[in-house]
């Protein structure tokens, strides 16, 4: 594997450089944006128009927390940070979502005051033009900053993107407002700083609550660990995959375990050289790199050890609740029988385990039985 880690680095310093440069250039057009839409909510006594400037002064902001947390992530590891500083993109989001909920309900506190006590704004047709100007650069700049974010596999990015759009749609609303009062005199734009402002509430919250998953932990990609597994599985030594476990230490870092199930007349060379192509083929394809391969053996003989087993998985398969059994040993010398069971979140491990123990030892008084309950983890 360490003839791989000189690319990922490389790969690692593009996806910053690629991160940083489109932040940047979010950064000036919504600190231009928000200079212009200022000026315009200061002359005309718009609120609606006044709280999109200061939209875009906190989505230049969030530009600038995702730059420091780029950089602070991208740091090499050290002696008390052996796996790197990626998780610190984690921790910037946060930060980042904090700031879109602040400036949120500010503007909501705001805009309810304006309804309380209107004023009457006062448009020109300059500054209407100003705002579609606005609202024509918010959907490229937004198009732009999230194709960046899918290119990279960065989440601050799509999500500043994906932020972009719904700035669009808002300045868009505020530019209608603006119309509907100059060709009737009816005021709506209190009513649409709130909607903004909802807007912008529902958006930090939902960045935090996919910030928070990400800390927290979360069900790895179904697409990647189904990949994982395949690549394993189609060796032709390997029958099966279990236990894929995958840590995550940032944005395109992921480490992980599994076991595999291969014959028991392999040789402890022939593991090796297996295992070793393995990990390679599986960092080579998908980027993860495989830190432990566990072993488990199934019988290439004994007929009765096979007609156990099959009949076992059968009892155990039977319940909706049982989705896998792996890891199948037995000794009918020493009368004695293990397993793994994968259960489903629908039963609890213990009621689980009683009700296999009680029908497993129904049909094999003489055994000992023992059985380790696994967690759902990976599809």
């Amino acid at each position: 594997m360490d003839n791989q880690k000189p690319a990922h680095r490389a790969e690692e310093v593009s996806r910053d450089k690629v991160i940083i440069r489109t932040s940047v250039i979010g950064i000036l057009t919504n600190v231009f944006l928000a200079g212009f839409k200022a000026a315009v909510g200061i002359l005309s006594n718009s609120i609606a128009v006044i709280l999109d400037a200061v939209n875009n002064l906190s989505d230049a902001l969030s530009s600038i927390i995702t730059i420091v947390g780029t950089k602070l992530a991208g740091r090499l590891p050290d002696k008390k940070h052996p796996l790197g500083h990626g998780r610190i993109e984690y921790l910037s989001a946060m930060i980042v979502s904090g700031i879109v909920l602040y400036a949120g309900i500010t503007s909501f506190v705001e805009s309810v005051k304006k309804i309380i006590h209107p004023e009457k704004p006062d448009y020109s047709v300059i500054s209407l033009v100003i705002i579609a100007v606005a609202v024509a650069v918010k959907i490229i700049l937004g198009r732009f900053v999230r194709s960046q974010g899918e290119k990279v596999n960065s989440g601050s990015l799509i999500a500043s993107g994906s932020d972009a759009m719904f700035d669009a749609v808002l300045s868009a609303s505020v530019l209608g407002s603006a119309v509907i009062f100059m060709l009737s005199g009816i005021s709506l734009e209190a009513f649409v700083g709130v909607a903004i402002s909802a807007f912008i509430i529902k958006s930090g919250i939902e960045m935090m609550i996919e910030t928070l998953n990400d800390i927290i932990g979360i069900r790895a990609d179904k697409e990647l660990t189904q990949k994982i597994k395949r690549l394993l599985s189609d060796e032709p030594e390997v029958r099966g995959a279990y236990d894929l476990f995958i840590y995550n230490y940032g944005p395109d870092k992921n480490i992980a375990s599994v076991h595999v199930e291969i014959p028991d007349t392999m040789t402890a060379r022939e593991i090796d050289v297996l295992t070793r192509r393995l990990e390679k083929k599986v960092y080579k394809e998908t980027g993860v790199i495989l830190t432990g391969v566990g072993i488990y053996a199934y019988r290439t003989g004994d007929d009765e050890e096979a007609r156990i087993q099959n009949n076992v998985r059968q009892k155990v398969l039977s319940h909706d609740w049982a989705l896998q059994l792996h890891g199948f040993f037995l000794d009918t010398g020493e009368k004695y029988m293990r397993f793994d069971v994968v259960m489903s979140f629908e039963i609890r491990p213990r009621e689980g385990l009683e009700i296999l123990l009680g029908e497993l030892q129904q049909a094999y008084p003489d055994y000992h039985i023992e059985i380790a309950p696994d967690i759902d983890i990976s599809d």
